[in-house]
């Protein structure tokens, strides 16, 4: 399976998209790397993720979520949730 993420940071107030085989996984590395977006920040959480089976097609939609605004990625992350807000 292919997945398709978004993270939140409460301290930054920004949201990650991202793309991986393992989201847990991803989510440490997030939180413990020194990569150039996601380093610093202890407080990502995973508040949006999507299955696919194939990865083209995964691809395919995180490269459109990272194209979308702030306010269409908290829709999106709201209808996932049943309409409740993930974030605090």
């Amino acid at each position: 399976m292919y997945y398709v993420y978004i993270l939140y940071s409460l301290s930054r107030d920004v949201y990650y998209k991202g793309f991986s085989e393992n989201v847990d996984k991803r989510l440490i590395y997030h939180l413990t790397s020194t990569g150039k977006y996601t380093s610093g920040t202890e407080d990502w959480e995973v508040v949006y993720v999507q299955k696919f089976t194939s990865k083209s097609l995964a691809l395919i939609e995180e490269k459109r979520l990272k194209r979308l605004n702030r306010t269409s990625i908290e829709k999106l992350i709201k209808e996932q949730n049943g309409g409740l807000s993930s974030r605090p």
